[in-house]
């Protein structure tokens, strides 16, 4: 997938890129996969902002992706390669020999046609979903376990990667693409393949408005506001804000350590790469 440059008619569209959409196959996504989606605009469900800058946005439906690949042992047909809003990354439109149809995050190098299975004896190629007692050490992988049977949680976005380094016991070892080294049990699932899209991370959005449509509303510095919005507002001209960066709630924002969970300390073997 090239990236696309446009005329620069107007200086918005000098830098402005697009990633072509040659591998996506079907315009209308599965109406049985889809549901519902509620704009949020940062609030929780007591109506708080929780995260700031965000609202508006282009209206969304969500298509319901199998990150637990249920269907063990059951093969499948790649029908279309399809746009997902709510990610980076591509879909793919399964469907089941018994006729059942599910989504599954697209890796690269899958195409329509091909066959896929989630199953212990399944072979190693991009699509099939096994448990990482029967992957090779130095596998690519993607969409992987945590918690046996909870689903994927890590490797879901565009161009992600992670590599199975070792295998010990009842754990294996991986390199998450931060460059962090976790054990995760062996027994927890994984997709072969690297995730597609990789020129996501290459795309120049080179006006505000495309950030709008996602739902990104204009980011305001500290030093820009009033005392009582922000510790670092306030003072006669522009300031450089004469104290260390930090939240609206005096929190430090630049090398703080935040992560505070004990319990899944044990699984971190090697931090992520400063």
């Amino acid at each position: 997938m090239p990236i696309r440059t446009v005329k620069p008619t107007s200086p918005a569209r000098r830098y402005l890129t697009y990633v072509t959409y040659e591998e996506i196959t079907k315009h209308e996504p599965e109406k049985s996969l889809l549901a519902h989606k509620s704009a949020t605009a940062g609030r929780n469900n007591h109506g708080r902002v929780t995260s700031r800058f965000r609202g508006g946005g282009h209206k969304q439906r969500y298509r319901v992706v199998d990150f637990k690949r249920r269907k063990t042992g059951v093969p499948a047909t790649v029908l279309s390669i399809e746009y997902d809003p709510n990610r980076s990354a591509r879909l793919a439109l399964l469907q089941y020999a018994d006729g059942e149809k599910s989504y599954i995050l697209a890796p690269q190098n899958l195409k329509v046609g091909d066959s896929v299975i989630a199953a212990n004896s399944a072979d190693i190629k991009p699509g099939n979903s096994l448990p990482l007692r029967f992957i090779p050490i130095g596998t690519e992988i993607h969409a992987v376990e945590l918690k046996i049977g909870r689903g994927a949680q890590i490797g879901r976005s565009a161009g992600t990667k992670v590599t199975l380094m070792a295998k010990e016991g009842d754990w294996a070892t991986l390199r998450m693409p931060s460059g962090e080294m976790r054990r995760v049990h062996i027994e927890c699932k994984a997709t072969i393949g690297q995730i597609g899209n990789t020129e996501h991370a290459n795309i120049q959005w080179g006006k505000a408005g495309r950030m709008r449509w996602k739902g990104i509303r204009p980011h305001n510095r500290g030093v820009s506001m009033n005392p009582v919005d922000h510790p670092m507002g306030g003072g006669e001209g522009r300031s450089s804000g004469g104290r260390h960066p930090c939240t609206p709630w005096g929190q430090k924002t630049k090398g703080l350590k935040t992560r505070h969970n004990k319990r899944t300390e044990q699984f971190i073997i090697r931090r992520r790469a400063k």
